[in-house]
């Protein structure tokens, strides 16, 4: 457990540690030299830490001062001086006991972009995202998940640059701003998930190196040397990422972690850090005494990760099903390039939604080998709701050249289709900011590094696209215009066919909750067929989902009299015969079951 009232770090690298003070009282800086303890831990004996007082640590007689490893607060930026903030001093008033996000209908946002100002051109903060909640309640939505908070160089990004994984972004109003954020989504009966970054951290600003082994070359990720997990010195390593975990769940009361591409966090120990993850935040609930969760991104296709420790696997609750994205999108869109090889054909989607993975043991095209393992529907140990499903979420969206958004390519009739399909799904179905109302805005890339590391960045976009033939549709990430294009409209949400769809997500959402059918996990309780390639039909009970792209109009005879519940696009009854026209959905309720 932290002691907050001293000054400490875990340095073995260093020879000398000294404290460079600056009390909030403001008095001029000083030095104190600190003492190694047990385990290499340096203290600075008889010296209280008072909130407010900035600090930093000279190693080995340098007199630039490095910011805490374990730091909660950075006002000026991940290069500058730490800030003490003790986190009991939060208040949380909020009556609430938790939430299993299991199966709960999750709303994926970036708190820069989600409610920012397009008019003044003014980002958001976890204030102004408060004034947006009212929005996300009445749409129906259980859980909010914000992308990756921990301090990250300059003021805008998407946040997996970080190097401060204990600090709150300043930009966005610090740790007790974020405080605030959670007990008003709390007060609105919402959950919140913040997406974490373990497997590396960013360039620009990452001192954790000079303080000790938390890089190992024992093996290598796409972002350089892995983060140390199982060589000399991993135990004080695996240590801080259990750590900061409980400070986010306990500290800041939040309601699950998202885990970001957990299959490189390298790992050849004994006891894997997911599981060893598992176990502690098993624990950590126990002492809250509610849920709390752990979201894996991963794409190895394995149900091992969903799968409790005691029975050989991982111990995460749930993980994205990027198989059940692809077959959607590449259905709704034709795209058949880079990964999207393998994906597309109505037989396919039939299959991820039925069974989660495309490729569970089959070859894949992309990778040039077999790949993935076969989820068990009899399983007792996880269901469908073990898998979050999505048809856009930040990477589909920002990792595109132009940062593109779904319904620019496929139009409102087809998006309705897609959202008609995962929203009634038995998977736990995760909503992208603006995408319940078909947003136009981009969700581009977008970064703010310094002058050494900024124009690496431009190129490196750039030069990665124009081999893929984008090169001209590639905004500037380092502009700043890039990430100000990125704002949500909101104005949108009063228009047209935005407004349309944005009433048909309302109704999609209030069906998921009032019916026991489509709240069911059971992979026996989704049946999916295949009418035409353009045209697909889910049986949810006694609820069946026609849902069209629009290649042709498609008619499908019920075996008993239907009653419909939502419809978008031209979609009719007559009888017992249901017919979409063109691109849509339409669900109807049968009086056979």
């Amino acid at each position: 457990m932290r002691d907050y009232s001293r000054f400490e770090v875990w340095a073995p690298n260093a020879r000398e540690v000294a404290l460079a003070l600056e009390p909030r009282t403001g008095t001029h800086r000083r030095e104190i030299a600190m003492e190694r303890g047990d385990g290499d831990w340096w203290h600075a004996p008889g010296l209280a830490a008072q909130p407010g007082d900035r600090y930093g640590f000279l190693l080995n007689g340098s007199t630039s001062p490095l910011p805490d490893p374990r730091s909660l607060s950075q006002p000026e930026g991940v290069h500058g001086l730490s800030e003490v903030f003790d986190p009991r001093s939060l208040s949380f008033t909020a009556p609430w006991k938790g939430m299993d996000v299991r199966g709960k209908v999750i709303y994926e946002l970036h708190i820069g972009t989600f409610a920012a100002d397009r008019t003044t051109g003014t980002a958001g903060t976890f204030d102004s995202a408060i004034a947006r909640l009212d929005h996300l309640s009445a749409l129906g939505v259980n859980a909010v998940e914000i992308m990756p908070i921990a301090a990250f160089p300059g003021e805008r990004g998407w946040g997996y640059d970080g190097v401060g994984l204990y600090a709150t972004h300043e930009a966005y109003g610090g740790p007790a701003a974020l405080a605030r954020f959670v007990d008003a989504a709390h007060a609105r009966g919402l959950a919140v998930i913040l997406d974490v970054v373990y497997n590396h951290l960013g360039p620009d600003g990452n001192y954790l190196g000079h303080f000790g082994p938390y890089f190992t070359d024992t093996h290598s990720t796409p972002w350089g040397p892995a983060v140390n997990l199982d060589a000399d010195g991993s135990s004080e390593v695996r240590a801080f990422i259990i750590a900061n975990a409980r400070q986010w769940l306990r500290d800041f009361h939040l309601d699950g972690l998202r885990l970001d591409a957990v299959h490189a966090l390298r790992d050849d120990s004994p006891t894997h850090i997911l599981a060893e993850l598992s176990r502690a935040v098993e624990c950590m609930s126990t002492e809250a005494g509610r849920p709390l969760s752990l979201i894996a991104e991963s794409d190895l296709n394995d149900p091992a990760m969903v799968t409790p420790v005691a029975e050989g696997g991982l111990g995460m609750h749930a993980q994205w099903a990027d198989d059940i994205h692809h077959h959607l999108h590449a259905w709704a869109s034709g795209e058949r390039e880079g990964y999207y090889v393998d994906f597309g054909e109505a037989r396919g989607v039939k299959k991820s939604l039925e069974r989660i993975f495309e490729h569970d043991g089959s070859f894949s095209t992309f990778r040039g080998k077999t790949w993935g393992q076969k989820v068990d529907p009899a399983s007792g140990d996880y269901n469908a709701h073990a898998f979050v499903a999505f048809i856009q979420d930040h990477d589909q969206v920002g990792n595109r050249a132009a940062g593109d958004r779904l319904t620019e390519t496929i139009g409102f009739g087809t998006h309705a289709a897609l959202a008609s399909l995962y929203l009634l799904g038995a998977t736990t179905p995760m909503v992208f900011m603006g995408e319940e109302w078909g947003t136009k805005v981009p969700f581009a890339f977008f970064s703010d590094h310094g002058e050494e590391i900024g124009p690496l960045v431009s190129t490196g976009r750039r030069e990665e696209f124009a081999r893929m033939g984008w090169g001209d549709a590639v905004p500037d990430p380092q502009a700043r215009t890039t990430f100000e294009e990125s704002f949500l409209d909101w104005s949108e949400t009063q228009s047209g066919e935005h407004a349309a769809l944005l009433e048909f997500y309302r109704t999609l959402l209030t069906l998921r909750r009032e019916h026991n059918d489509f709240q069911c996990g059971d992979f026996a309780s989704i049946e999916v067929e295949v009418l035409t390639e353009g045209a697909i039909l889910m049986h949810r009970g006694r609820y069946s989902i026609l849902a069209s792209r629009g290649d042709a109009p498609v008619t499908w005879q019920s075996p008993s009299p239907v009653r419909k519940l939502a419809s978008f696009g031209g979609a009719h009854l007559e009888g017992e015969s249901l017919t979409l026209e063109g691109a849509g959905a339409l669900v109807c309720e049968r009086s056979d079951a």
